[in-house]
């Protein structure tokens, strides 16, 4: 086991997102999404590379940046975006949208920590390869 990488691996997993795929994505990155000072510091030409998965730990609260900060460095505003709370468990609720939709249906959704989020084509792949249903009473 992989601290975080291991939980990247069996969260997406369980929300029926592969991390890559021959059509989607090559290609996988792990990164940080909390604030300081209200700011992440990314790499963002990094991030926004094309035909790549970015999988961000702890974004919950600094997911409007996160999203506004990949669009502004890139990336359309159209791509396919998950936010997993509290994945593997039978507490594991999936919201899909894009980086432009994802921040108001989080907010809407009322999630939690801790979450995952996973940006990138892979995630159009959700609803085909979901097989795992949390028991969400």
């Amino acid at each position: 086991m992989v601290p975080g990488i291991t939980a990247a691996s069996g969260v997406a997993s369980y929300a029926g997102i592969q991390l890559t795929h021959r059509d989607y994505a090559q290609s996988c990155i792990f990164v940080t999404g909390h604030l300081k000072n209200n700011t992440i510091n990314l790499d963002w030409s990094t991030l926004t590379r094309p035909q790549q998965t970015i999988v961000i730990y702890m974004g919950l609260l600094g997911l409007p940046v996160l999203c506004e900060q990949l669009i502004a460095h890139g990336l359309p505003a159209s791509t396919p975006a998950a936010i997993v709370q509290q994945g593997t468990t039978h507490k594991q609720r999936v919201v899909i949208g894009s980086l432009e939709t994802l921040p108001t249906l989080a907010s809407s959704e009322n999630l939690i920590p801790p979450t995952l989020i996973i940006v990138g084509g892979v995630v159009k792949l959700h609803q085909k390869l979901a097989w795992f249903e949390a028991d969400v009473t």
